[in-house]
């Protein structure tokens, strides 16, 4: 395999938090390249559905260096969000090697060295910002296999209109399944279930008009243990007794969950409403299928002609960072948003935890910590380096004799 670049930062993944630590790093003056599996940016969100919007306000939707415009409304829509990451990754002062998949990612003396399929990579820093939703994961289910209906996951959800007049079973009411609610309740479905074994930590999109998740950066000033009964106070003053509707609260507070399980919060515009009306039906934790329904743990059956699976997604890391015991039992990683790691230096994570400011704002908040942290470490390695020189060029000197020293009595 060829080697390629040296002297450089390794980027791996072009999605929001790849571009934002490029861009920190270039701020900085220090070199470096992108490298992303897929044959252009933003393909992950090209790939989601076409009613898709950010449930996050817009002016947390944007990267360092580039304010999102006013003219995509509220909450940016798929089709924003793809021109705004094109446009950002253009006029991005970084290498972005694209169709590249890394294979490997090994210690090679004092860095690493990131192998891929169009040759090795050595450098100092490796940033992995290849996103926690990667994978699309859909828990297996006795029978199946069997099931005559369509089994997908919230990911393949596609245009809301192919479900007009069908009968709808969504898995899940965390973030994306309450997303695909919201969609279903635009339309006429002949039938919508929901199947939780829990209720989700839900939030209105707005509050007498007003965008909830303006108030992020006044939510992050609260203190921590104040989250969990401020969003529930919200979401009862909000939706009154959910309970009478078949969703049960979580044993976990919504903030506590986020923090220590990654899921985020649900915003609500129009599943509930739906589900008040009769229009939705809440049902239990499903727990199997046969040729033609779905078993639920109450015993009852229902029959769906299409299950939509929100049940979630994983990182992917495991085959490139197990070996270096860098991640959880989820697949997540244990040094994350930029947080050195003092067994591994060299290598960061980016975008791998959930924010109430979201993403966007995440993603540069971690960039700016590690591109700082890169930046003091090469400083300290150059100031070194001329202090080791600087002595050395001293012991050599004092060591010389000097050409026309006596080496005798004079006579």
């Amino acid at each position: 395999m060829k080697t390629l670049y040296s002297d450089r930062a390794v980027v791996i993944g072009a999605g929001l938090s790849g571009l934002a630590a490029a861009h920190a790093l270039r701020e900085r003056g220090i070199q470096v390249t992108i490298l992303e599996a897929s044959s252009r940016v933003a393909d992950p969100w090209r790939a989601r559905h076409p009613q898709l919007r950010l449930n996050i306000h817009r002016h947390f939707a944007s990267l360092p260096g580039s304010p999102m415009g006013k003219g995509n409304g509220t909450f940016v829509s798929r089709d924003a969000v793809v021109s705004y990451l094109e446009n950002y990754a253009w006029n991005l002062d970084a290498d972005v090697t694209y169709d590249t998949r890394v294979t490997a990612v090994m210690r090679h003396g004092s860095g690493w060295c990131v192998e891929t399929d169009k040759g090795d990579f050595h450098c100092s820093n490796v940033i992995v910002a290849t996103g926690r939703d990667s994978i699309p994961t859909i828990p297996v289910w006795p029978g199946m296999d069997a099931f005559g209906g369509k089994i997908i996951h919230a990911a393949g959800f596609g245009d809301v209109a192919q479900y007009e007049g069908r009968k709808v079973l969504v898995i899940g009411a965390g973030n994306s399944g309450t997303d695909v609610l919201n969609h279903l309740a635009r339309i006429k479905p002949a039938k919508v279930w929901v199947s939780v074994r829990h209720g989700p930590a839900i939030l209105p999109t707005r509050i007498f008009g007003f965008p909830l998740h303006r108030l992020a950066y006044a939510f992050t000033r609260l203190p921590k243990w104040s989250l969990d009964p401020a969003f529930s106070v919200l979401q009862r003053l909000a939706f009154g007794n959910l309970r009478r509707h078949g969703l049960r609260r979580h044993p976990m507070g919504g903030s506590s969950r986020m923090q220590r399980e990654g899921v985020t919060f649900a915003l609500d515009d129009g599943f509930v409403a739906a589900l008040k009306a009769g229009r939705f039906e809440a049902v239990a934790e499903t727990v199997g299928f046969d040729d033609c329904r779905a078993d639920l743990a109450d015993g009852r059956r229902v029959d769906p002609d299409v299950v939509i699976c929100a049940t979630g997604y994983r990182s992917g890391l495991e085959p490139l960072f197990d070996h270096l015991g860098v991640l959880d039992r989820s697949g997540r990683p244990l040094h994350p948003m930029g947080r050195p790691d003092p067994d591994h230096p060299g290598l960061w994570f980016a975008g791998f935890t959930p924010g109430l400011t979201g993403f966007f704002h995440a993603a540069g908040v971690t960039a700016d910590r590690i591109a700082g942290q890169i930046a003091t470490s090469m400083a300290v390695s150059t100031a070194e380096g001329l202090l080791i020189a600087a002595s050395r060029r001293s012991r050599e000197q004092n060591t010389l004799t000097p050409p026309f020293a006596s080496t005798g009595a004079s006579k």
